[in-house]
């Protein structure tokens, strides 16, 4: 249990990346939206590296124990889907959809998780489902016009709450939720 609320920490962790981006923009420091792009793609790189000493070279930290769970010993971690999909929703969308996008992976994400008790479901309880929607909308509605909040918070609830697998594979949600997120948002505003 303790192991488990160190992870959701670490996760609530990268909304870090969107307060420094908001801090930045608001005391006028010279980050870009570009830079801040290439900034998610060096910390992507590293990811990159770091998983590949992991399972290739066999560097074993005291901090993936801690932080990695059991089944993500011998395959790809959870935190590079988590890098790896904050850095494309902020290389290909703006920053009033992507910055949610990132909000909604760091803290409505572990919050959905603190609040299902059984991960082994395919599909989320509907309560489980009906707060994160609810999350997921709060994270949204400073950035976006109301509508494109709602379709945003509907597309990280699906992407949180409904496994996608093929055979024995599951996809990771960490690789999901900014995309659907994203995607729906600015299809959202595409019709506006």
């Amino acid at each position: 249990m303790a192991d488990e609320l160190k992870r959701r920490l670490v996760h609530a962790s990268g909304s870090g990346l969107v307060a420094l981006w908001l801090l930045a923009d608001a005391l006028g420091w010279p980050l870009t939206w570009d830079r801040f792009g290439v900034l998610m793609i060096a910390l992507s790189a590293c990811v990159l590296a770091l998983e590949y000493l992991r399972l290739r070279v066999g560097l074993e930290w005291w901090i993936y124990e801690k932080l990695t769970r059991e089944y993500e010993s011998d395959q790809f971690a959870g935190y590079g889907y988590y890098m790896l999909s904050m850095t494309a929703v902020v290389l290909v969308f703006e920053p009033a959809i992507a910055l949610p996008a990132m909000l909604m992976l760091a803290i409505g994400d572990p919050v959905s998780g603190a609040l299902s008790s059984d991960g082994l479901r395919r599909v989320k309880r509907p309560s489980v489902l009906a707060a994160t929607f609810g999350v997921m909308l709060v994270l949204a509605l400073p950035f976006l016009p109301p509508i494109a909040a709602v379709a945003a918070a509907l597309g990280a609830t699906l992407a949180d709450g409904v496994k996608l697998t093929y055979g024995e594979f599951v996809l990771d949600d960490n690789l999901t939720i900014p995309p659907y997120a994203a995607v729906l948002a600015w299809l959202a505003l595409a019709v506006l």
